[in-house]
């Protein structure tokens, strides 16, 4: 019994990361789905239907005419042929696709594994399955913003879709983790630190989001200052304490290269409680972390000043997955201390 279970455990932890990198690529063809400017391509929702792409002209030609009923074509893309149109397409079907893939690849084995395990060991996983199934829907509900009377998406909804990607990210990671011999350590720094570096990456990605979703990483394409000052000269600091700051370019793109600033900062006061303790089993994460937290930054500069091309921007966005998984791995030695 010992011997099934703990190879029923390795299973597990093979399927675990079966579906995180399944669900890193979904990130990533997500954000070049936006990047491309092609999340509004099929207006309908679509849930079994939509599994087979177009087989014939006169499908490709019914999912054009329904586009050119939206104000996207009509303000935007109205010079735009049937061939034009099918590159947006498959961005958004492939995106789509994912979605429907990643739901079956976690429920099949999950059904096996509560078989096998039982419901009770395997509650948790059924979160992470209910949290996939609520993606979707917020998926549609962002589409759907972006239909009647504007050329894009909510930023808000699209930073509601993106963060809770990155929850499903991290939370298939941590389980990962606890399947896998991680090594238990002797010693810790309080937990405040870890959970609060944390934090401040999903409140970054959640404001990278209104970055992108506004195209404000076309604005101000200069680093460190915006344009000829600090502080974007469009605006007023006191706007900075307005709720509709969220909604402005400049304050938003503002946000986004300060709260870096902070986060590197936060890392760097951790860097130094862990080498001042000399808690050495923790040096290789750290220092994983701040490599990775150095190219982010770096590629997020080098977004900005090329004025958010689509490569540098699909690349700043890969590495806030790893630099987000890794971040979530220290969190979890710093929680599994014995």
């Amino acid at each position: 019994m010992y011997i099934e279970k703990k190879l029923i455990n390795k299973y597990i932890s093979y399927w675990l990361i079966a579906v995180f990198i399944a669900v890193s690529i979904m990130i990533v063809v997500g954000g070049l789905t936006r990047l491309t400017d092609s999340g509004l391509s099929i207006t309908e929702w679509e849930l079994f239907s939509g599994i087979l792409p177009p087989l014939n002209s006169s499908q490709w030609n019914d999912y054009f005419n329904l586009y050119k009923k939206i104000p996207e074509y009509q303000l935007q893309n109205n010079s735009m042929s049937l061939d034009e149109f099918k590159v947006i397409f498959w961005w958004e079907f492939i995106h789509r696709f994912l979605g429907r893939l990643i739901g079956i690849l976690f429920l099949i084995p999950l059904l096996f594994f509560s078989f096998k395990l039982g419901l009770f060991e395997t509650m948790n996983f059924y979160f992470i399955f209910m949290l996939i199934c609520l993606q979707g829907f917020i998926g549609w509900y962002m589409v759907s913003s972006g239909l009647v009377d504007k050329v894009d998406v909510s930023h808000y909804r699209l930073a509601l879709h993106l963060t809770l990607a990155f929850i499903i990210l991290s939370l298939i990671f941590w389980n990962y983790l606890s399947y896998v011999n991680i090594e238990k350590l002797d010693h810790k720094i309080n937990n405040f630190l870890p959970y609060l570096f944390i934090l401040l990456l999903f409140i970054q990605i959640i404001i990278g989001a209104f970055v992108s979703g506004m195209d404000a990483g076309k604005i101000y394409n200069s680093w460190p200052l915006m344009g000829s000052t600090y502080f974007p000269d469009d605006n007023k600091i006191i706007n900075l304490f307005n709720l509709t700051a969220f909604g402005d370019p400049s304050l938003v793109q503002f946000m986004h290269r300060n709260l870096a600033y902070i986060i590197l900062l936060l890392y760097l006061y951790i860097s130094f409680k862990v080498y001042r303790l000399k808690l050495t089993k923790y040096f290789k994460i750290l220092k994983i972390v701040g490599s990775l937290l150095a190219i982010q930054i770096l590629l997020g500069v080098f977004t900005l000043i090329y004025g958010a091309q689509i490569l540098l921007s699909s690349m700043h966005q890969v590495s806030s997955i790893f630099l987000v998984t890794s971040s979530v791995y220290y969190l979890y030695l710093n929680t599994k201390t014995n």
